[in-house]
């Protein structure tokens, strides 16, 4: 009897220590418990209107309704997902009529939106490197933070490359090629597709192509986060022009989606993994990996966000509708930064903030020191992560002055 005691009490856990708060997660929790009335949360990584509450897209109302009216049965999806919204999403990206398509050397599987489909891209990386060498993955510095954890995990290590300047506030587009070109040959070199994710900061077209040669001539292994396609402009087809234009050049690409943002369904987890290959039979070959891979993770994918999403995109009237809203919700963001950038003026600034109006997406990477955006918190209840970020979609017609008014003070403070 003793020793069964002995043997329970052993305590498997206790050398875990405390993980740190999520900076964005806990941004959110701290505007939560704030009780003020002129509390701002620029934080939020998620679309709200104008009167700052979330939006269901009318065009994603009506495919539930009809969803719902079909009946539909609830059994487990393929591993590899809904095929039809597969299809679809393949389709948005790629091009229906694309070379890549056409020849079905595209395989594709649905993921649990961008995290899900950079978890499966970061796995299957590791798990068929070639010679069992794993390259390492590069990031510009700054990105989403879960970028590194999620290819850490899986066992390959993180590098950065140079992206925002803090001179100029844009783009360090000469660090940034010089970094890709002295990474290791091989190397993963993840892109942000369109509205860069912190700093709203995407290359020009001529600048894609400088990119796109020094990754060609590296023979880097380029995985492209495209989370905001359609979000970032209002236009599906803009918004994925970079991805194009390196499959035009050549690139055998991998594509993480997410459908999140662009169809306002954050909490469903749609999203597409996708690797362009040399030829159909090694597309079959690399898919019948990535099913393997996502067995052993989640089995199978949820079915009502992916059909909410091919019902969308296979309906003429419901895409027309979609392509609409997309455009409601991207001109919102941009009519922000316009307003944000005005009442900057009109409250005295004289600091040049063409980099609001310039930037593009969801967020503004400000410029602000973290000090002033903890002057910000504290002094006048705006929340935002201390590197300067804030959501667009946090700004209202009826907030930004106050707002404007708050970060001209707080660029006062030394």
């Amino acid at each position: 009897m003793p020793l069964l005691q002995h043997v329970r009490e052993v305590a498997f856990w206790d050398h875990v220590q405390m993980g740190p708060p999520d900076p964005i997660l806990g941004v959110a929790e701290a505007f939560k418990k704030d009780p003020s009335d002129l509390k701002i949360n620029v934080g939020v990584g998620a679309y709200r209107t104008d009167e700052g509450k979330p939006w269901i897209l009318p065009s994603v109302k009506e495919a539930q309704k009809r969803l719902v009216e079909k009946n539909f049965d609830m059994e487990y999806a393929p591993i590899t997902g809904v095929s039809e919204f597969v299809d679809q999403a393949v389709a948005l990206a790629y091009g229906a009529d694309s070379e890549p398509v056409k020849s079905k050397r595209i395989a594709a599987l649905q993921a649990l939106s961008g995290t899900g489909a950079l978890r499966l891209a970061s796995a299957f990386i590791s798990h068929n490197a070639k010679d069992g060498k794993k390259p390492k993955a590069f990031f510009p510095n700054p990105t989403w933070g879960n970028h590194f954890p999620l290819f850490e995990h899986a066992g390959i290590s993180t590098g950065t490359y140079r992206y925002w300047d803090k001179k100029t506030l844009g783009l360090d587009l000469q660090g940034m090629l010089a970094d890709i070109k002295a990474a290791p040959s091989g190397s993963v070199i993840c892109l942000h597709s369109c509205a860069h994710n912190p700093t709203g900061v995407d290359p020009t077209p001529d600048q894609w192509k400088q990119i796109s040669a020094v990754c060609k001539e590296r023979n880097h292994f380029v995985l492209f986060d495209n989370a905001y396609q359609g979000f970032a402009s209002g236009d599906p087809d803009k918004d994925i022009r970079a991805v194009r234009l390196f499959i035009g050049e050549g690139h055998n690409i991998g594509l993480c989606q997410s459908f999140a943002k662009n169809f306002g369904l954050y909490g469903q987890r749609v999203g597409l993994y996708s690797i362009l290959c040399e030829n159909a039979d090694e597309a079959a070959r690399v898919l019948s990996q990535l099913k393997i891979i996502a067995r052993a993770i989640y089995s199978n994918p949820p079915i009502h966000g992916a059909r909410i999403v091919n019902a969308v995109l296979s309906d003429p009237t419901l895409r027309g509708m979609w392509r609409e809203e997309i455009k409601e919700m991207s001109g919102r963001i941009i009519k922000m930064r316009e307003l944000l950038k005005q009442n900057l003026k009109d409250a005295g600034s004289t600091r040049n903030w063409d980099h609001i109006t310039n930037q593009i997406g969801m967020f503004s990477y400000t410029g602000l020191t973290p000090e002033q955006c903890d002057f910000l918190t504290s002094k006048h209840h705006v929340y935002l992560t201390r590197n300067g970020r804030i959501s667009m979609a946090g700004v209202t017609s009826k907030n930004v002055k106050r707002l404007a008014q708050a970060i001209h003070e707080a660029t006062q403070q030394k």
